[in-house]
């Protein structure tokens, strides 16, 4: 009795929902996030995913932003948006229940540039999610929150990190804010299990040579309460997705966890 979650920014479904196909088939995820799905709804592929068999939820818009679900047995219930009177931004986060297990999957808002109003609204993004968390979830219950987060938490998780001090995604301001919302209760599953693993799972397209260099960020992440974080056995970054011809910028992060033993634990 595994919970296997998987998330990957894909950077427009129209254009690679092959590699969608093949990595569904190939690895067989309970559930996997997708952000950035650059499809309003009315356009979404669904039929092109119905022969997996997976249940999909989605939430877009034209052009931009996005996110989606895709899991093997069907939710218990579906959220879309933020819930505190602001802007709710229903294209960026979502939140499943599965087998009662929530499972929040965000696209962050990137910031643009630091002197820029979408920066000022991505800190108070990460303060609004953490009121998200708060009205939602129990810390002390089984909780999972995945997505691409826009954020590079430590030195070690973005390549030649003093070049990058006042970079919108690991700026010292972000990194507190993100701290801050993680504070709520949550656990980085990557990092725990590899506490000094440099792994990134994104690549700039502007720098070609990137992914051959390893200069990467690791933007991505899949987060945990404790009582589900102490039950994840595995994490991978599958790179090989980032090889392949027309790829995204991103790749996928899976992790997996033993819950028949977090239902005896609850």
């Amino acid at each position: 009795m595994k919970m296997k979650i998987a998330t990957f920014n894909i950077n427009s479904i129209r254009v690679r929902l092959p590699v969608i196909l093949g990595w569904l088939e190939q690895h067989q995820p309970d559930v996997l996030c997708l952000q950035e799905t650059k499809v309003q709804d009315s356009e979404f592929p669904a039929l092109g995913l119905a022969s997996t068999g997976y249940h999909v939820v989605y939430r877009g818009m034209k052009s931009y932003n996005g996110v989606a679900m895709l899991t093997r047995t069907a939710p218990d219930d579906v959220f879309y948006g933020l819930d505190d009177g602001g802007e709710p931004d229903e294209a960026r986060i979502m939140r499943v229940m599965l087998k009662g297990v929530p499972i929040v999957n965000t696209y962050v808002p990137n910031g643009f540039k630091i002197v820029s109003p979408k920066y000022a609204y991505k800190l108070e993004w990460f303060k609004r999610l953490r009121v998200y968390f708060e009205r939602h979830l129990s810390a002390e219950q089984p909780a999972v929150w995945c997505g691409d987060m826009n954020v590079a938490p430590e030195p070690i998780d973005v390549h030649s990190p003093e070049k990058h001090l006042k970079h919108v995604c690991f700026h010292e301001d972000v990194r507190r804010a993100y701290s801050q919302t993680i504070a709520w209760g949550f656990v980085d599953v990557f990092r725990r299990l590899y506490p000094e693993k440099q792994q990134f799972t994104f690549w700039d397209y502007l720098r070609p040579n990137s992914l051959d260099a390893n200069k990467g960020w690791r933007i991505d992440h899949i987060l945990a309460t404790p009582p589900m974080a102490e039950k994840c056995t595995t994490v991978e970054v599958d790179i090989e997705p980032r090889r392949a011809p027309n790829s995204s910028d991103h790749t996928f992060l899976w992790a997996e966890f033993a819950m028949e033993e977090v239902q005896t634990a609850c």
